[in-house]
């Protein structure tokens, strides 16, 4: 993905400013020149460019900076700043209610992923508890019901649109009328596109919009276009009142970090990011988290979200028990692989950690790493359940494995390298021993026990070195507060 390059490609530059022994004007202008290439080749508009190094430059006056002052870390403060304000239109866009109707209208030109995007953002909606409804307007694409029909069946959403109706203002209409009888509380419009932007697209996005008196329009933009994104978005907020964007196929395209600031220069707030194709290829797109994770500096409340997400808060204290316990048997880590692929793309989840690179999980890796847990968990649906609640490894002899390995479909080697990393997993999680259990609602007590030299044996190697060794961990602990980490992983805080 091209956004990890430039991620990869600004956290180098500042690693290098960093690992310098005197930070002076030469080691300074090396960074920003280094960031500035970085940003060009994501084809942010040069002027944006120039100024961001300028403003940088005022900001931190070598010269005028007292020997004491941290000079690292008010050049990266500096940095991610004038990186939030070229991406930030600074205005929120509306945010749906759950259990109030609201109706959201998709507008953008034929190609850009419209329809996929529409189930996508009701999928996600969906997984928030929302009752979300597709109804499809689009009768000028061949084939695009059919798409949406297909989209929402696989997602479990309700839809509606005709093969003999031609008038999507009565498709729509209609549509938006059923669902709110059946109580959904997020309709969603996907309307036609066409191959440029034409009279009769705008006039027809018109009529649908005041049929269906929608609380929020969004523009569906191609991150291929680049720059000139600011064209085709302004061109569509003069005609419907545009009130939010969602940029797509960010996965593989080197003008993503153009689309992005030339949407952010037109004022309209990007809301998501399209990653992919699957369903879950889809990412909030918050300023803050999103610069910070750019520059490795990682997105902590977006990775406690995702554990909230996929740990059930009736099983949460429950976890906590069996990890003070430092009893970890197969049946745990099978229900940890499921946790994970509740989460969603892995490289997408790693990247939310600090001090872990984005590059460090490319594309291809991604996808293997997700058919290796699912290939481990149709081995372990093989077992028996004294083998699955077994912590005793011995356990596993020959002849068992060889059982397993037929049952499961997979070869010996597959068995045995599963049963490897429950070892590695097993010795980890008894690291976790002898943790005190505190009382719901004194996270505190735990996190006193929780302290750097806990978690630094708990991380992998590879992690810990890139959060800056048992000093950047202690430092990283300060920061965000051990307990906000420890509440936000086991659900202890009070809500």
């Amino acid at each position: 993905m091209v956004l990890a390059q430039l991620g990869g490609s600004i956290s180098r530059a500042l690693q290098q400013m960093s690992n310098a022994t005197i930070i002076d004007e030469k080691v300074l202008n090396e960074c920003l020149n280094e960031i500035s290439r970085a940003l060009l080749q994501a084809d942010v508009q040069f002027k944006m460019v120039r100024d961001m190094q300028t403003n940088i430059k005022k900001i931190v006056n070598l010269d005028d900076l007292a020997a004491g002052h941290n000079k690292r870390k008010i050049i990266q403060q500096a940095i991610f700043n004038e990186l939030c304000k070229m991406l930030d239109p600074g205005k929120p866009s509306f945010t749906p209610k759950k259990g109030k109707t609201s109706i959201v209208m998709f507008v953008g030109l034929q190609g850009s992923g419209k329809t996929t995007t529409c189930t996508k953002y009701a999928y996600y909606h969906q997984k928030k508890g929302w009752k979300p409804a597709l109804v499809c307007a689009d009768t000028f694409r061949a084939g695009a019901f059919d798409q949406l029909k297909q989209n929402a069946t696989k997602a479990k959403i309700p839809f509606y649109g005709s093969y003999m109706e031609s008038d999507p203002v009565k498709i729509a209409a209609e549509g938006v009328e059923r669902f709110k009888k059946e109580n959904c509380d997020l309709i969603i419009v996907d309307t036609s596109g066409r191959h440029k932007q034409e009279a009769a697209l705008f006039e027809e996005m018109r009529q649908v919009s005041e049929a269906t008196k929608p609380d929020l329009v969004i523009f569906v933009m191609d991150s291929s276009i680049g720059q000139a994104a600011f064209d085709q978005a302004q061109a569509f907020k003069q005609s419907v009142a545009v009130g939010a964007v969602i940029v797509t196929k960010m996965d593989g395209h080197a003008k993503g970090g153009g689309a992005l600031s030339a949407v952010a220069a037109t004022k309209s707030p990007v809301i998501f990011i399209g990653t992919g194709e699957h369903m879950d290829e889809f990412e909030v797109f918050d300023v803050k988290p999103f610069v910070s994770r750019l520059l490795g500096m990682g997105d902590w409340s977006g990775f406690m979200d995702k554990i909230h997400e996929v740990v059930p808060m009736d099983q949460q204290p429950e976890l906590l028990q069996k990890l003070t316990e430092g009893n970890f048997t197969l049946r745990i880590m099978y229900e940890q692989f499921q946790n994970i692929l509740k989460m969603g793309p892995i490289g997408q989840v790693f990247s939310m950690i600090p001090g872990f690179s984005a590059e460090l999980m490319p594309k291809g890796r991604e996808k293997e790493s997700q058919a290796r847990i699912k290939r481990f968990m149709t081995i372990m649906d093989s077992m028996t359940n004294e083998e699955l609640d077994s912590s005793n490894p011995k356990l596993m002899n020959e002849s068992r494995i060889l059982r397993i390995a037929r049952g499961s479909g997979r070869p010996v080697r597959e068995v045995e390298e599963m049963l490897e990393e429950y070892k590695r997993l097993a010795k980890v999680w008894s690291k976790m021993k002898g943790l005190k259990i505190p009382k719901k609602g004194e996270m505190s007590a735990l996190s006193r026990n929780m302290n750097a030299q806990h978690m630094s044996k708990v991380l992998p190697p590879q992690m810990l070195k890139q959060i800056g060794g048992m000093g950047g961990l202690q430092n990283l602990m300060k920061q965000m507060g051990s307990k906000d980490l420890m509440n936000g992983m086991f659900g202890g805080a009070e809500r």
